[in-house]
């Protein structure tokens, strides 16, 4: 790669945080308004009674967005790294890891705890589990993100004890 290609990826890195910070902040004020800022002044105004239990229930169906947005966020960590010169494997190694994570638990979260936690607190009378593909989905490809980390770390720890016998 010379060296105007690795400064336009670089700015490409760059820029595409800056994608990532313009999404999560949009999604997350959306997710936000929808379940926590909505009842709580629909609440106060007085045409919802026991808000403090939507929001409580809002926040339970929202927790596999926050997920899946922490490892939007994680994306564009690590592209920031990258943009400012870090190395690109240990940077891409931290970034498989955490978004993986964050994946495989949004998923987890949404087809096991969400609607589990909904009939426990009295707000749902659903099933057991909650039969989405897409988070199933979602979830196996971010424990092959998490494992794919552990490679990628795995690989840098054998390339550095091969470059010490050279």
């Amino acid at each position: 790669m010379t060296t105007t290609d690795l400064g336009r990826f670089r700015t490409r890195c760059g820029q595409f945080r800056w994608l990532a910070v313009f999404m999560v902040c949009s999604v997350g004020a959306v997710l936000a308004l929808m379940y926590v800022i909505a009842p709580f002044v629909i609440g106060l105004r007085g045409g919802l009674p026991n808000y403090g239990f939507h929001i409580l229930t809002g926040l339970i169906m929202g927790s596999p967005s926050f997920c899946y947005l922490f490892g939007v966020w994680s994306i564009g960590r690590a592209m920031s790294q990258i943009s400012r010169g870090r190395l690109i494997q240990p940077t891409l190694a931290d970034a498989l890891r955490r978004v993986g994570l964050a994946l495989g638990v949004g998923g987890l979260l949404a087809v096991f705890a969400v609607s589990n936690i909904l009939r426990w607190i009295g707000a749902s009378t659903g099933g057991y589990l909650n039969f989405d593909v897409a988070s199933m989905t979602l979830g196996m490809i971010g424990g092959a993100l998490f494992l794919l980390g552990r490679v990628v770390d795995q690989a840098d720890h054998i390339q550095a004890e091969l470059d010490e016998m050279v």
